[in-house]
């Protein structure tokens, strides 16, 4: 039950708005200072303040709750009900402003409205701390030495303007440093804007990343702003930028040396202030020399060169990172299938050490799973290196068709027959699977 703090001199207002608010099923503290309701005010949902107060006025109570860093919402109420009034009231930090006199009905609209304001709000703060705790370095798992070095450095760039370029093979957790530069900037309250350049076609990439106005193009009904725009205050990470195509490298390097652009079909020249994150999977060097990459935007994006190791030159980290999916996913990990996954090259590295603790954990047949439960590519099992044929071996008396389809029907029953869980636990894509369902003479 919402509690409503009531600051109200008069004593006959006081009285009926408590007793309204009271009977709409709040909670209500009443008083008639200001002095005295801030001393309440960290106790309640929302404040309901009076602009004329005697002593300390509604407007002083606004900044010194301001100052005191408090989120509680207030509504102010004023007889004297002009335009100047409402709008220093809301430029201090009020949710409404009620001039009186007004009904009771008004009332209650007003107080739902501002405490949805407030659940939104709490709501909102809960996410940005929980998405900061979740970049923090403890949540990365990485105990290696390789890995403490890049959190050191991370923390020293972090805070600095510096343009970052991340390097490391697919699924080494690029992702996760680039947030956690961010989480540790200045810039940790406004946009990351994630920019997959793989993703975009290329003739769709200069409109998606710098905006375009109405009727750049046919289908352009609106203007819609455009990645940077968005990212503005915040930051931008470029995702697969060895993918970008010459025509774009030539406005990115102006992003980083101007910070200006155009938005398609405009002539008039956009400010931005964002900082760069970049990463690739691919060797740039080589891109220099075979001139499918700029020389001088390399450059620009290589001012901190961080190199993400792959999972294989850090196998130490393979135990806590299996505890981690393992806990994630509900299961536990047997010894012996711990030893089957330290002796996997891991060419898909975290990502698909991720997937494949998830698919051995919901393929087991029991509730830990052993070194045969555990499944690689699909269903292959994890073998040691220089492991005996033996390891190989199907179930006795089962074909190798018998045997796949047998998998794939346990991944749908695991699934409850959705087939896109399916096929992620087996490691196919919904395609494939669908063909292989077919195959089976089952509807794909």
């Amino acid at each position: 039950m919402p509690a409503i703090l009531v600051i109200e001199d008069e004593e006959k207002y006081r009285r009926v708005i408590g007793l309204h608010l009271s009977g709409s099923g709040y909670q209500v503290k009443a008083t008639a200072t200001a002095e005295e309701g801030l001393k309440l005010a960290g106790e309640v949902d929302l404040v309901l303040t009076d602009l004329k107060l005697p002593g300390m006025d509604g407007l002083a109570l606004l900044e010194k709750l301001r100052a005191e860093d408090m989120h509680t919402p207030v509504i102010v109420m004023s007889a004297f009900g002009t335009v100047e009034n409402a709008v220093e009231a809301m430029k201090k930090g009020a949710v409404d402003f009620l001039p009186k006199p007004f009904s009771l009905d008004h009332l209650t609209v007003v107080v739902e409205k501002a405490l949805e304001v407030r659940q939104l709000r709490d709501e909102n703060r809960q996410l940005r701390e929980a998405l900061g705790q979740r970049y923090q370095f403890e949540n990365i798992i990485g105990r290696s030495p390789a890995m403490q070095e890049i959190f050191s450095t991370v923390t020293r760039v972090a805070p600095t303007r510096a343009t970052v370029l991340l390097c490391g093979e697919s699924g080494v957790g690029k992702d996760m440093i680039a947030r956690a530069i961010h989480q540790h900037s200045p810039r940790k309250d406004r946009p990351f804007v994630k920019i997959n350049c793989t993703a975009i076609p290329e003739n769709l990439m200069e409109s998606e990343l710098f905006g375009y106005e109405k009727g750049a193009f046919t289908g352009a009904n609106t203007s819609k702003p455009g990645k940077f725009e968005t990212a503005n205050l915040g930051t931008a990470f470029l995702d697969e930028i060895g993918d970008v195509p010459g025509s774009i490298q030539v406005k990115l390097l102006r992003v980083l040396q101007e910070h200006e652009f155009e938005r398609l079909g405009s002539n008039r020249t956009q400010h931005t202030d964002v900082r760069i994150v970049a990463a690739t999977n691919v060797d740039l060097r080589a891109a220099l020399e075979n001139g499918t990459f700029r020389e001088d935007l390399y450059y620009r994006l290589n001012v901190v060169p961080i190199n993400i190791p792959p999972l294989r030159e850090r196998k130490e980290d393979i135990p806590y990172l299996v505890e981690h999916f393992a806990e994630k996913f509900a299961g536990s990990i047997s010894e012996g299938a711990m030893e089957r996954l330290l002796a996997y090259h891991w060419p898909g590295n975290v990502r698909e050490l991720e997937n494949v603790v998830e698919r051995s954990i919901l393929l087991a047949q029991g509730p830990t799973v052993e070194a045969g439960d555990v499944r690689i590519d699909g269903g292959q099992r994890a073998k040691p290196a220089g492991g005996s044929a033996g390891d190989h071996f199907l179930p006795e008396g089962m074909t190798l068709e018998e045997y796949e389809q047998s998998i794939i029907r346990e991944a749908l029953k695991r699934a409850n027959g959705n087939k896109s869980q399916a096929a992620r636990l087996l490691g196919l894509t919904r395609n494939a699977l669908r063909y292989r369902l077919t195959q089976m003479g089952m509807e794909g």
